[in-house]
C-alpha cells in the first residue's frame, strides 16, 4: 500500500484552484468538476460533495497544516505581500532547528507553511 495524495474540502473550487496555481504553480492534473487533483499531490473536493458522502456538515479550515519548500524564501515572500487577498500570519520567522518559514492561510483558512529548501 502507498500513500498517493493530501484531499481538503473548499468551499470553492474555482478560488481554490486559482490560488493554489497562482500562489505555488500547481495545476490541474483531472479536474471532474466538485473533485479536482492538483500537481504535488493536492486534491480539492467541494464542501458540498463531502457533505452529501458523510451526510452531515463539513467544517473546512485550519484543522492541520499544508507544507510547501520554496528556494528563494524572500522572493516569494515578496510576490506573496503583491498578491490581494493573501493572508500572510506574521513574517518569516526561524524555528526551533534553524529553518526560516512563513505560514499563511488559503481561501478556506487552512493554515500553510512555507520553509526554505
Amino acid at each position: 500500500m502507498g500513500f498517493k495524495n493530501v484531499l481538503i474540502a473548499v468551499a470553492d473550487i474555482e478560488k481554490s484552484k486559482k490560488f493554489y496555481k497562482e500562489i505555488f504553480g500547481l495545476y490541474s492534473i483531472r479536474d471532474f468538476g466538485d473533485n479536482v487533483m492538483l500537481s504535488e499531490g493536492l486534491v480539492l473536493q467541494s464542501k458540498s460533495t463531502w457533505q452529501k458522502v458523510l451526510k452531515s456538515e463539513v467544517s473546512v479550515g485550519n484543522s492541520f497544516e499544508l507544507f510547501f519548500e520554496e528556494y528563494n524564501l524572500d522572493e516569494f515572500v515578496l510576490a506573496l505581500k503583491e498578491k490581494e487577498g493573501v493572508k500572510l500570519i506574521g513574517d518569516i520567522y526561524e524555528n526551533a532547528w534553524g529553518r526560516r518559514c512563513i505560514k499563511l492561510l488559503d481561501p478556506d483558512g487552512y493554515l500553510i507553511e512555507v520553509a526554505e529548501k
